[in-house]
């Protein structure tokens, strides 16, 4: 069974008022064209996500995503 990727999981968090980080996050992303929407390697998105995010303040909140992302496919 494929796993859905990051991207995928991460617009399941997108809130119309932001009520936690991983959800700011979320909603952010959703605007951002050239994020690696098909992937589901930690690294690729990592790299991406400190080279080219701007609207993620830290990257502990892509780490709590993650763990999160890695829960719901379990």
């Amino acid at each position: 069974m494929m796993r859905r990727s990051f991207y995928q999981w991460l617009m399941t968090q997108r809130q119309p008022v932001s009520a936690n980080e991983v959800e700011t996050f979320a909603n952010a992303a959703f605007f951002d064209q050239q994020f690696p929407k098909q992937s589901d390697n930690f690294e690729q998105i990592s790299l991406y996500l400190e080279e080219n995010a701007s609207y993620l303040h830290s990257m502990t909140i892509f780490d709590q995503a993650w763990s999160l992302y890695l829960a719901s496919e379990k």
